[in-house]
């Protein structure tokens, strides 16, 4: 190791082995040091139930890994990250036996909507495909050095998504497109009514739209460890099980990058109150299921689906997003987020078996056990399901914030993505990824553009690194 290194990163997620990346193929010398004795932070795969069956702790679906600007200029194929697309990116069932789906196609997606529906859902989301990729890179690296690619669509795309979504789907007359599109802004964990969750649920069914919501093969540990590869074959060096408590835990460095929550990096860089008014959300309590057999859905495009979004009606998503986000209760029924990894990757489970992913919301720093509500759910639309299981690993919030110290609370988004803290985090700042420590810099999911296994967030504070390095 050089006695002075150019950047040293804290934290090998997703965005601190990006930031490295970024860094060392631009021939800057890099070191990663990462807490736990391995990479992946939300990245992770490992046996959490039984031998041979492996889970995702954290992310499992990808749309904005496979559409990420950054990760589609690395070439992350050759140190073996393979996406596998199911049939159907999504679906969402319903109490009948019927679903809405997110389809590759935008007329499959609007005609599973029905009639009064199909075509204003074409006219809200035809409109930016052909300009996904542009739009996206503008999206995504904003707020930062770069300017839009394409202003008048990012305008375009403004106007129709800055709105809350309870606005926005006031041009649906039924409520099954309105509860598929419920169930993408429930994503980042906010209520339906706040600022830009338009922009959230049209920014997730761009994606499905251009490229799918795959899985990683052999689970998301890949992602990180073909990150992780590709760095080290650019000169950088990853140290693991490595914990930093504060800077002089560290080797000397022009510029110190941390992966980590606004709290870990105040308390590390003694950076006193700079973060106080930073908020941290909802939670989850997670379930990895041992399953002998799919999931038996009513729904017959859900046993297509990679991901399943289950909620009656967007009132009643609308309802748990807000008994966790803003009540301080556990809702039930809850929503739940799904994923069914081993519909295409057999690799995760024994011969005949499946993993399958699943979590409701539920209050920061929640410490009850939601599973009995989540299995009443699950019977809803897979009755039977209970009959499949044959091991479980529950997470609750205090379980995810041991596992990751970025989980304040058991917040997976790193901060709340509600109100202006949705785009302007994790301060109000035209420089959001520096600090008040000039070689002090922050790049995880608590600065633009926020969660979501995507790397963006670190490339865009790597940028306002090497510029700052090149000038010193």
């Amino acid at each position: 190791m050089p006695s002075m290194l150019d950047a040293v990163i804290v934290g090998a997620g997703p965005n601190g082995l990006t930031a490295a990346v970024e860094l060392a193929r631009r021939g800057f010398s890099v070191a990663v040091f990462e807490a736990k004795d391995t990479v992946g932070g939300g990245a992770r795969t490992e046996e959490l139930t039984l031998p041979g069956f492996r889970h995702d702790p954290c992310s499992a679906a990808h749309p904005l890994g496979i559409n990420s600007p950054v990760f589609r200029t690395m070439p992350l194929d050759r140190y073996g990250l393979e996406w596998l697309q199911p049939q159907l990116p999504m679906a969402h069932p319903f109490a009948d036996g019927s679903a809405a789906v997110l389809s590759r196609s935008v007329a499959e997606t609007a005609a599973s909507f029905g009639p009064r529906d199909a075509g204003a859902y074409r006219r809200l989301i035809e409109p930016f495909v052909s300009k996904w990729d542009t739009l996206l890179q503008d999206f995504m690296a904003l707020p930062s050095t770069a300017l839009p690619r394409a202003p008048v669509t990012l305008a375009r795309f403004g106007l129709a998504g800055l709105v809350p979504s309870t606005w926005l789907m006031r041009r649906f007359r039924d409520d099954r497109a309105r509860a598929l599109f419920s169930g993408l802004v429930a994503h980042v964990i906010a209520p339906l009514g706040g600022l830009a969750t338009g922009a959230v649920g049209m920014v997730f069914a761009l994606a499905a739209h251009a490229r799918g919501w795959p899985v990683a093969r052999g689970g998301s540990q890949s992602i990180s460890d073909a990150l992780t590869a590709y760095l080290k074959d650019l000169g950088g060096a990853v140290h693991t099980d490595y914990e930093v408590k504060r800077l002089d835990d560290l080797p000397p460095a022009r510029a110190y990058i941390f992966d980590t929550s606004p709290t870990a990096l105040a308390r590390i860089a003694g950076l006193g109150r700079s973060y106080e008014g930073y908020r941290y959300g909802a939670s989850v309590f997670k379930i990895d299921y041992a399953l002998d057999g799919p999931v038996p859905w009513t729904a017959k495009e859900a046993r297509e689906a990679g991901t399943v979004q289950v909620g009656g009606s967007s009132a009643e998503i609308g309802a748990a997003l807000n008994a966790a986000s803003r009540e301080n209760r556990a809702p039930d029924p809850p929503f739940l987020i799904t994923v069914q990894p081993s519909l295409v990757d057999p690799s995760r489970a024994p011969a005949g078996k499946q993993v399958f992913w699943a979590y409701g919301h539920v209050p920061n720093g929640w410490d009850g056990d939601l599973t009995d509500a989540i299995e009443r759910q699950l019977e809803r639309f897979a009755p039977g399901f209970r009959d499949r299981v044959l091991a479980r690993a529950t997470a609750g919030p205090p379980a995810m914030a041991a596992r990751n110290a970025n989980y304040v609370g058991g917040d997976i988004a790193c901060g709340a993505a509600s109100g202006l803290q949705l785009l302007l985090r994790p301060k109000l700042s035209l420089f959001p990824y520096g600090t008040a420590h000039p070689a002090v810099f922050i790049c995880s999911s608590a600065t633009p553009p926020g969660p979501g296994v995507h790397g963006m967030s670190g490339h865009n504070a790597a940028k306002a690194v090497w510029r700052r390095l090149r000038v010193a």
